[in-house]
């Protein structure tokens, strides 16, 4: 396999290392959006443990925390090392038109999806309009 040198990515590269610690935890990528009755949360983790995955919610605060050991074998000679290990942490805040008590997770080719239901009383009704009926008095 052929690989170009490239220095200023070398050097890039080399201090995200040096300055990014195991202790900070990165970034998941996410998409959110709405279908019916219920948000939808996808978030990229790819080589995560399912077991290291960790959802809460606080109050209003929904949280996910996962983790990512990276490989490392003995007598390993990198080539290359672009995927790295760590905490990944995304923290979301929640209106008061969800059933906090009906969120569900799964995990399913690296995809995490979080299924947040819309509360009974937030969604949308209609209002039934009652016609006065008109009470005419005859005198006589």
């Amino acid at each position: 396999m052929g690989m170009t040198f490239d220095p200023i990515s070398q050097l890039d590269r080399f201090a995200a290392s040096v300055l990014d610690s195991a202790r900070t935890p990165r970034f998941m990528p996410v998409d959110l959006f709405r279908d019916g009755d219920r948000y939808v949360l996808h978030a990229d983790l790819p080589g995560v443990d399912p077991g290291s995955i960790d959802i809460d919610v606080d109050g209003s605060q929904l949280s996910i925390r996962a983790q990512r050991t990276p490989d490392s074998g003995e007598g390993m000679r990198w080539i290359s090392r672009e995927r790295s290990g760590g905490s990944f942490l995304r923290q979301f805040t929640l209106g008061d038109g969800v059933d906090v008590d009906g969120i569900s997770a799964s995990y399913e080719s690296g995809v995490l999806s979080v299924i947040i239901p819309v509360s009974e009383r937030a969604k949308p009704r209609k209002i039934a309009v009652e016609q006065a009926e008109r009470r005419q008095e005859i005198a006589a």
